[in-house]
């Protein structure tokens, strides 16, 4: 192979092309990019249509049902050409599909009741790119792809997607914990994590935002009067000596201090914000001061090195009269963004208000936010108990989430290695247009089409369906909310803990009126999705025309 001269992974075969020679299993060869079965499109035929019926009541805050939506038996390599090449699917799907969710095979080693898991790197790597390949052209401007994997291939896998995405859209590297319960049946470290792999297509992607924790609202008080709650923020920012400018001094306007950063920091916003902000208090102006030796200590130089001529924020005003105005607008109460601490005596800070836009997803995403695998398990064997469930099913909690972060109602999701059909089931719940398929037949009959059918009739009460709230228990005409009543008990627990005088009946009392509990409502959503079902062609017939599939 011709070195490109960047940074790249390579591998047997790289440079040729994989073909399914199996009937429903992987079993794949090597073969020159230009063989004509490459370039073959084989045509999807619809041999069933299911439809479902609206349910009697929708509640206001349920999703449009979606119709139009395809289940596929087939090779992800023949349903993605299908759908990227045949015009009958391409002006439906060619760069419409918002998210794309694959779940490959994790090249364990082992082998699955429901498929074959031990592909050599080499395959596996081809296959996997050829699929990127195949996916990228599918994504709208605003997609994204997000590949599951274990701790087998995830490293390479990365520098694939590299390769095919780009490194400049590397989103995230998200853990998530499968497993709750250490094994202790191995002779190395126990894997309770999978990965994540979030690449978008192009800076055009945002994400959307997760629902606010009651933990997070906890923190946010009104201690002057503001309408709004806030919490503490953080008022400098690293990088003082790449940021010398922004490194200044902040004269208080009752005590006459001179406010600085701590070494190696520098003010986090722009000097004209800090300097409306403190005229807030009293009159304030710009002028340089002889303060080079302290600014030098706080950017990690000499005086004679660091910048000149920086300006200080400087009282306009004599202190006294300065003190005087200060004192009184704090005093008002619900003060500026920029605060005084210590009762107007200590440093400045800033505020961080509460708001309803959410909180920005984190990296790691515990069992106790998105389920794990025996979550997943669990689903799938009160669907269908009298089978096997799959070895490491996905929570239907997970997919809400990664559906959540990554697209809108009314959106189109992808998901070429379906399985259970997880992702499916959890789209349309969620209201968004979807497509997934899966090459094993019998999966397809065993779980995938009978789990989509219960999803599209209603009779899916499991996973997301059912939606859990926390109410009170004990006192419903109490004026607070669940959150409110939990955070209390805390807190509470933390009192009791400082005091052993406290009255145990009357603590206890305190706890049974604020205790809450789960409620459960079930929320069904229904409408119509295509089955389509591509039987395998013969080679022998060269007429294209008259191949079914």
């Amino acid at each position: 192979m011709k070195h490109t001269g960047r940074l790249e992974l390579t591998w047997t075969g790289k440079d040729k092309a994989l073909l399914s020679t199996g009937d429903g299993k992987y079993d794949y060869t090597f073969i020159d990019r230009d063989d004509p079965r490459v370039r073959e499109v084989r045509l999807l035929h619809e041999i069933d249509r299911v439809d479902g019926s609206p349910p009697e009541r929708r509640p206001d805050d349920l999703p449009e049902p979606t119709n139009d939506n395809l289940l596929i038996t087939g090779d992800a390599m023949h349903v993605l050409d299908a759908l990227l090449k045949t015009p009958e699917w391409s002006g439906k799907y060619l760069g419409e599909v918002k998210l794309v969710y694959i779940d490959p095979p994790f090249n364990t080693g082992q082998a699955f009741e429901q498929y074959e898991d031990n592909i050599e790197h080499s395959i596996w790597l081809t296959m996997l790119r050829d699929r990127l390949r195949q996916i990228r052209p599918l994504l709208s401007p605003d997609g994204s792809v997000w590949v599951h994997l274990d701790h087998v291939e995830s490293h390479r896998c990365r520098v694939v997607l590299d390769e095919e995405f780009g490194s400049s859209n590397f989103v995230a590297e998200v853990a998530w914990q499968k497993a709750v319960t250490p094994r202790n049946n191995t002779s190395k470290m126990t894997v309770t994590q999978d990965t994540l792999l979030v690449y978008r297509k192009s800076d055009a992607w945002q994400l959307n935002r997760l629902p606010r924790l009651a933990l997070s609202d906890s923190r946010h008080k009104s201690q002057d009067g503001d309408p709004i709650p806030w919490r503490d923020n953080p008022i400098d920012a690293p990088g003082a000596s790449t940021h010398q400018g922004m490194v200044y001094a902040i004269q208080h306007p009752i005590t006459g201090d001179l406010l600085y950063t701590k070494v190696g920091r520098c003010w986090g916003k722009e000097q004209s914000w800090f300097l409306k902000q403190m005229s807030e208090y009293a009159p304030y102006e710009l002028r340089e001061i002889d303060d080079a030796e302290h600014r030098a200590r706080i950017c990690g130089t000499t005086p004679d090195k660091v910048r000149k001529h920086v300006n200080a924020i400087m009282l306009a005003v004599p202190l006294e009269e300065a003190a005087e105005q200060a004192q009184r607008r704090y005093d008002a109460g619900d003060w500026p963004t920029l605060y005084l601490t210590k009762k107007a005596r200590g440093s400045i800070s800033m505020k961080a208000h509460q708001t309803d836009i959410g909180r920005v997803p984190a990296t790691f995403w515990p069992a106790s936010e998105v389920g794990a695998n025996i979550e997943g398990k669990s689903e799938i064997q009160e669907m269908f108990p009298d089978e096997t469930p799959f070895a490491t099913p996905k929570p239907e909690r997970l997919l809400q989430r990664i559906i959540k972060i990554a697209t809108n109602q009314g959106d189109i999701v992808l998901d070429c290695f379906a399985g259970s059909g997880t992702t499916a089931a959890v789209a349309h719940k969620m209201g968004r247009r979807w497509v997934t398929s899966e090459m094993v037949a019998d999966t397809v009959a065993r779980f995938t089409r009978p789990r989509l059918t219960r999803v599209l009739n209603g009779e899916d009460m499991r996973g997301i369906t059912a939606v859990s709230a926390r109410v009170m228990a004990n006192c419903e005409s109490a004026d607070m909310t669940p959150d409110e009543a939990r955070e209390f008990t805390r807190l509470l627990g933390k009192v009791a803990k400082c005091r052993d005088d406290l009255d145990k009946a009357t603590l206890a009392a305190l706890k049974a009126v604020t205790n809450t509990r789960e409620e459960s409502t079930v929320r069904v959503i229904r409408k119509s999705l295509f089955f389509n079902f591509p039987r395998r062609a013969s080679h022998r017939n060269n007429d294209p025309s008259k191949r079914m599939w």
